[in-house]
């Protein structure tokens, strides 16, 4: 079951009307219920660079067997899920990176959702990431991983000049790198390596002004490709 934008973004009602604004805005800008819709059903899911909650809203509405982790390194961000979709008794956060999470329950996920969080961090440290991903979920488990795709389109200008004012100017996200938005031959190839076998590479940029692109790729011994899908 898909839950719908309005019960998640009632739970963020009582937030100051700047943190209210920036939930609103990532809501209608980025595809997260198609996301969400691609989550196998129950099961435990980490939620990787949560940041306020709304997926982990959205999938914990969306599923009340499922549990949902949500964790990130920014404490302030956590205060805010922590009293929005923490209140849920699914829902559970904490500050926190996938490495911390990995040393602590490797093998303990279902599903891991990643929304918009490479392209943060340095270009070097996406191997190393991708792998404490893969670290975290049983055999089998499921990998849904939203990124804006590095076409060299308006899209993807626009989407970086966006993350510039976000990051640099207004200090609304952190980052540790240099905005880098990559194209999908690189990333499917970082998830093979990693130890993924891709399930479906879907474009979700439709409608957006971002070229939201979603990997799905199930955690292997060995990675093999799947054909993209629009």
């Amino acid at each position: 079951m898909n839950a719908p934008l309005p019960p998640a973004l009632a739970l963020f009602s009582h937030l100051p009307l700047s943190e209210r604004f920036h939930v609103h805005a990532r809501a209608f800008s980025a595809p997260l219920e198609a996301v969400a819709s691609r989550v196998p059903a129950g099961g435990t899911v980490a939620d990787v660079g949560c940041g306020h909650g709304l997926l982990s809203a959205l999938l914990a509405l969306g599923d009340s067997r499922r549990i949902v982790h949500g964790v990130d390194p920014d404490p302030r961000k956590i205060e805010w899920a922590r009293s929005g979709p923490g209140r849920l008794p699914n829902v559970r956060t904490e500050v926190g990176t996938v490495e911390s999470l990995a040393e602590r329950l490797p093998g303990g996920f279902d599903a891991v959702v990643v929304s918009d969080v490479l392209y943060l961090l340095p270009v070097e440290r996406w191997p190393g990431f991708l792998r404490e991903v893969r670290r975290l979920l049983r055999l089998g488990g499921r990998l849904l991983l939203k990124e804006a795709e590095g076409d060299h389109s308006w899209k993807h200008l626009k989407c970086l000049a966006q993350e510039v004012v976000m990051v640099k100017l207004l200090g609304r996200t952190k980052a540790g790198g240099a905005l880098v938005l990559q194209p999908r031959d690189a990333m499917e190839a970082l998830l093979l390596q990693a130890g993924f076998t891709l399930r479906e590479t879907v474009e979700l940029g439709v409608g957006y002004s971002t070229p939201h692109i979603l990997y799905v790729a199930e955690a292997t011994a060995g990675g093999t490709a799947a054909a993209s899908a629009p």
